[in-house]
């Protein structure tokens, strides 16, 4: 698989988990994939979300690899890019 494929790929999954983030204040971005870690910015009311690592983990992790399944494991880099 290409890695624009792979990117569809988890685009489309981000695609399928947004409205529920969505719903509650938040959103999601991709940044970027390397060695088959997804790193994603977490948005909104998502940054400050007390369950934000169990929605990561149980919720947009399991849809990505569900779409994607080489994938390793996900990350969220928010905190990182704002200091």
């Amino acid at each position: 698989m290409t890695a624009q494929e792979l990117n569809t790929k988890v685009e489309n999954a981000l695609e399928e988990i947004r409205p529920f983030l969505q719903s509650d204040g938040g959103n999601i971005s991709l940044v970027e994939i390397v060695d088959n870690i997804v790193k994603v910015k977490l948005e909104g009311a998502c940054v400050s979300c007390t369950v934000n690592q169990m929605t990561l983990t149980h919720g947009v992790e399991a849809t990505i690899k569900s779409h994607a399944p080489q994938i390793e494991k996900v990350v969220d880099i928010s905190q990182q890019m704002d200091n």
